[in-house]
């Protein structure tokens, strides 16, 4: 089967009760657990930053979470401390099949840049190794779940379009943040790619 399900960043710190959390984050797990047995191949996406990460507001005097600021690689929304490494909050949910990874693709490890998709950080131009991954392995066409549609997911199905992936964003499997429109934006952007969204 040329098929993989990328499962991104179904989190502790993504769902309720923690440090960033998605509205409804925890309503998908079984959903996407049920998915996960259909596919051969499951990939999944750990947000894994170091304390102190150039994305959390409080590494910027003066700044509030969800506030944009500049970085040398373009805009950069500022969040709550979230994810950090070895945390609970950076755990994947409990009910969520780990077990059934093939591989786990850890993203936003390096402190001055932030990593929103599963296949490049966010200065669009180091990637995680991912593509090279699916490249090896034959996979082609690709089905997205988790969190956030609007940030994370998004990122993700548009990077996999521009890199000649087939892509399937299964939004009923996907809960968002949607901060000031930003989850109509992300809609646009992925149909704009040329994602199937489903």
């Amino acid at each position: 089967m040329s098929k993989a399900l990328i499962v991104i960043d179904v989190q502790n710190d993504f769902c309720p009760g923690g440090a960033l959390a998605v509205p409804g984050g925890d309503d998908i797990v079984s959903g996407i657990n049920d998915l996960i047995d259909q596919f051969d191949t499951v990939i999944l996406t750990q947000d894994w930053h170091p304390a102190g990460h150039s994305s959390f507001a409080s590494s910027h005097a003066g700044k509030s979470p969800y506030e944009v600021t500049e970085m040398a690689y373009g805009p950069q929304v500022l969040w709550p401390d979230h994810c950090i490494q070895g945390s609970e909050g950076a755990q994947f949910h409990p009910a969520l099949k780990t077990h059934r990874a093939d591989l786990i693709i850890r993203k936003g490890y390096n402190p001055a840049i932030d990593s929103y998709s599963a296949f490049f950080e966010n200065d669009q131009t180091t990637p995680t190794g991912l593509e090279g991954y699916l490249h090896t392995r034959g996979l082609k066409d690709l089905a997205m779940v988790g969190l956030a549609t609007d940030f994370c997911v998004s990122f993700s199905a548009q990077d996999a379009a521009k890199l000649g992936f087939d892509v399937t964003v299964r939004q009923d499997l996907c809960r968002a943040i949607d901060l000031e429109g930003s989850l109509a934006a992300a809609v646009d952007a992925m149909k704009g790619r040329g994602v199937q969204l489903s």
